[in-house]
């Protein structure tokens, strides 16, 4: 079994200045003002656009975001609309197979220190489950049989391609503290991808992690979950 951290990557090619460029050519043509662009217009009007609330302006660009996560992670991302997905499945995926390693991956949790109990209680059950799971393929299962034993800390690798509009809303619940520590780890990251690479749209969200791994138990504090659903 291998256990790795969760991480998160924007597949799209990216041009920051030229995304916002793109923003103000389509919203100045609100207040036909299209004579006012210049070579270093479009982040005012970028800021000054999200200032007051005109946020449908720039739903007018789409960005891909590929995360490596849990399935019960991958749970919550793939709630949120308006946005287009696609998953490593279970139904397909034959993890005894070489290009998987003939063994399962699975996602180290962020809120538990290697070697407390609670860790290697998990560890053990991960293992325990990749047991089974290989005993059932080789005894004649189908992968889409077998799979009703895969823990949710399976790895899954889900696409995610959203406007910018819908990944700040995104941004705005999965970043905050009573967010799932581990659905907060990787959007966490996610959001300073898209500070690092899109200037103005998204500085006013939260701080990101710089590296997916950065997020240690002490980061991961649960005590201020509340609430129930995904």
């Amino acid at each position: 079994m291998k256990i790795i951290n969760p991480k998160a990557e924007i597949i799209t090619p990216i041009d920051g200045k030229e995304i916002l460029r793109h923003i103000e050519k389509c919203g100045r043509v609100c207040y036909k003002s299209e004579d006012q662009i210049t070579d270093a217009s479009a982040e005012k009007f970028c800021a000054g656009i999200l200032k007051r609330g005109h946020e449908a302006v720039i739903e007018h660009f789409n960005i891909t975001v590929k995360f490596t996560c849990d399935r019960g992670v991958s749970h919550e991302i793939v709630r949120h609309r308006i946005a287009s997905f696609c998953q490593e499945s279970t139904r397909y995926c034959n993890y005894t197979g070489d290009k998987f390693g003939n063994e399962l991956t699975v996602i180290k949790p962020c809120f538990w220190d290697e070697g407390c109990l609670e860790y290697e209680a998990w560890k053990g059950l991960c293992e325990k489950a990749e047991e089974v799971y290989l005993g059932l393929i080789r005894a004649g299962a189908t992968p889409q049989m077998a799979r009703s034993i895969l823990p949710n800390s399976l790895k899954t690798e889900v696409i995610m391609t959203a406007n910018l509009r819908e990944w700040r809303h995104f941004f705005k619940l999965r970043t905050l503290p009573a967010a799932h520590p581990q659905m907060k780890q990787v959007a966490d990251y996610a959001l300073y991808l898209m500070k690092k690479e899109i200037p103005v749209i998204f500085d006013d969200l939260g701080d990101g992690v710089a590296q997916e791994d950065d997020c240690g138990p002490d980061y991961c504090d649960v005590s201020g979950i509340v609430g129930g659903g995904d």
